[in-house]
């Protein structure tokens, strides 16, 4: 038989002996399960090797585990025993309450309620509408999920409570507690006495803030004004007794934090109740400027109480361009007003006057930009007012140099100073300026700082020289504006006042406007200056400023009448 072309290969398997000799039956009854009849094989070194590498590296991570514990953290974690035994615990100041002017309170704190765990006593304020802005809210200590203050203080967060946190707040003291493991109070020591804060006296009446508030809330929902502001201060201290924006925000449910869908709603809300317009808002003061330009032209010589201008209802400035298109500023009376003389000018907002003596016509000379925003300058309009609250606007006076940076066309024409002069074209102005304006001109001159906090007062002189008889001019036509005027509305039995209206068209289209009233009463013998504006309403609307200030007065003398029978104001 032929060999095979291939050779096999075989391989050298080892047969051992049990494999041999005992059959698969385990005649000799060996117990398997013990591994009985099997020959063991020696573990390989390799194995072994692999084992105690594994044993010696789980004993140098200990070993380097304690080291880390005991010497190089020993002392953070001796700390931290020591803490769990020893605890320090705030004790949280009192803080300072805030009165109004007749020392009623207007902000004060109240217990926690039963069954709160808190250790500091929460802020309340008075449910007078009206001290939103003036008061502010605060924010409370809060604690970790393990039951620790992370933030130690009572915060101011707005108003006078921010303003004057520092004075309020007071100092936090400390308590020391021992704990057992258990955490469990073993004995407590006061390380450290709590100071509660000092205590705030303000100028502001809360009764004549509540009705002023009142009185433009109602205004607005009844006229459909966006909002309003207002506020009255002393002439010859500068004290604010009232000083109140709408819609303003509720300082308690700020503060307490819990009625989201109500704090949701002020955050959310177009007409922004968290603006104070009286430092904040800026508005086209319109016909409230015509008394400054009376007294600049006064002042200036170009008329006297005895001048009269022919009111015809417009006035013409001839187009060199086109003779045949004159430029026309019209009146808001149609028919014009007739033969006018400064105070019936000023009564009855006589729109042709002001252009006449603002910008010139005919016969009439004009101050002119530059004199006209010299004026409204000299007594504060568009400054700042040194208030020592909040963050105050400026607003703006058009002049040539504004014109310039604000239009692609920046030539200065004569209609843009006719403009200015009855208070538009870009003319804007605080209320709280205006509030001070108007009370340089019941006092001859002088400039107040407005204050919401008693001091001594600060008095600057406007920086024109103006006889006092130019002021006694003003004062008397911004009567007449009251008794036969367009500011009738406020000619009240109560208290003699003296005023002046305004209003501007405001929007893409002049589909809104504002209402605007200035003044200061008593006539005879001023003690407080006042201003209101409300914001925003559609032009179908009939509100206005001088329907918000009759209410006030309504208000009053209902709810307070003993304030028109003040002896100083006699």
């Amino acid at each position: 038989m032929p060999r095979p072309w291939f050779k096999r290969r075989y391989r050298d398997y080892e047969i051992e002996p049990d494999q041999i000799f005992l059959d698969d039956a385990n005649l000799s009854n060996l117990d398997r399960q013990q591994f009985e009849g099997v020959i063991e094989s020696p573990i390989a070194h390799r194995s072994l090797f692999a084992l105690g590498g594994f044993f010696v590296l789980v004993f140098l991570l200990f070993v380097g585990r304690l080291v880390v514990l005991q010497i190089a953290e020993g002392q953070n974690f001796f700390a931290q025993s020591e803490n769990n035994r020893l605890r320090q615990v705030p004790l949280f100041a009192e803080r300072g309450i805030i009165y109004d002017r007749n020392n009623v309170e207007i902000a004060w704190n109240t217990s926690p309620d039963e069954g709160d765990d808190a250790t500091f006593s929460y802020r309340a304020y008075t449910p007078l509408s009206g001290h939103g802005h003036l008061l502010g809210y605060v924010s409370y200590p809060q604690k970790d999920s393990s039951g620790n203050f992370w933030r130690y203080a009572i915060e101011g967060q707005a108003g006078l409570e921010k303003k004057y946190n520092d004075l309020l707040a007071g100092i936090n003291g400390a308590e020391l507690i021992e704990t057992d493991a258990g955490l469990n109070a073993i004995s407590t020591n006061t390380i450290a006495t709590a100071i509660s804060g000092e205590n705030l006296i303000t100028t502001v009446d809360s009764r004549i803030q509540h009705n002023l508030y009142e009185a433009i809330r109602l205004q607005a929902e009844a006229g459909g004004f966006q909002g309003g502001a207002g506020s009255i201060m002393n002439i010859r201290t500068g004290e604010l007794i009232a000083f109140t924006s709408y819609p303003e925000f509720d300082p308690y449910t700020i503060a307490e934090g819990d009625d989201v869908e109500a704090i949701r709603g002020f955050f959310n809300d177009s007409r922004k109740p968290f603006l104070n317009r009286v430092l904040s808002g800026v508005y086209s003061p319109g016909s409230t400027v015509k008394p400054f330009l009376g007294i600049g032209a006064l002042n200036e010589g170009l008329i006297t109480d005895q001048t009269t201008i022919l009111s015809t209802g417009r006035i013409e400035v001839p187009n060199p361009y086109n003779p045949s298109a004159p430029s026309v500023f019209v009146d808001w009376r149609s028919g014009g007003h007739g033969v006018t003389d400064i105070y019936h000018a000023i009564a009855d907002s006589v729109n042709t006057f002001f252009y006449a003596i603002g910008g010139g016509y005919r016969g009439q000379e004009g101050l002119g930009i530059s004199r006209i925003e010299e004026y409204a300058r000299a007594f504060g309009i568009a400054e700042p007012t040194g208030i020592d609250f909040g963050d105050e606007a400026l607003g703006t006076i058009p002049n040539p140099d504004w014109k310039e940076k604000t239009f692609a066309d920046g030539t200065w024409r004569l209609g843009d100073t006719y403009n200015t002069s009855i208070g538009q074209f870009g003319f804007q102005v605080t209320p709280i300026q205006m509030t001070r304006a108007v009370a340089a001109i019941a006092n001859d001159g002088i400039l107040v700082t407005p204050m919401l906090i008693r001091q001594e007062p600060e008095k600057t002189p406007v920086p024109i020289d103006i006889p006092a008889e130019d002021y006694a001019i003003i004062r008397r036509a911004m009567r007449e504006t009251v008794t036969t005027g367009t500011s009738g509305i406020v000619n009240v039995p109560e208290v003699a006042m003296a005023a002046k209206t305004g209003t501007a068209q405001v929007g893409v289209d002049n589909e809104f406007y504002n209402s605007w009233i200035v003044g200061f009463f008593p006539y005879d013998n001023p003690r407080y200056s006042f201003s209101i504006v409300m914001e925003r309403a559609p032009e179908w609307s009939d509100g206005s400023a001088g329907r918000a200030m009759r209410e006030f007065i309504t208000r009053v003398t209902e709810d307070y009448p003993e304030f028109w029978q003040d002896p100083t104001l006699d």
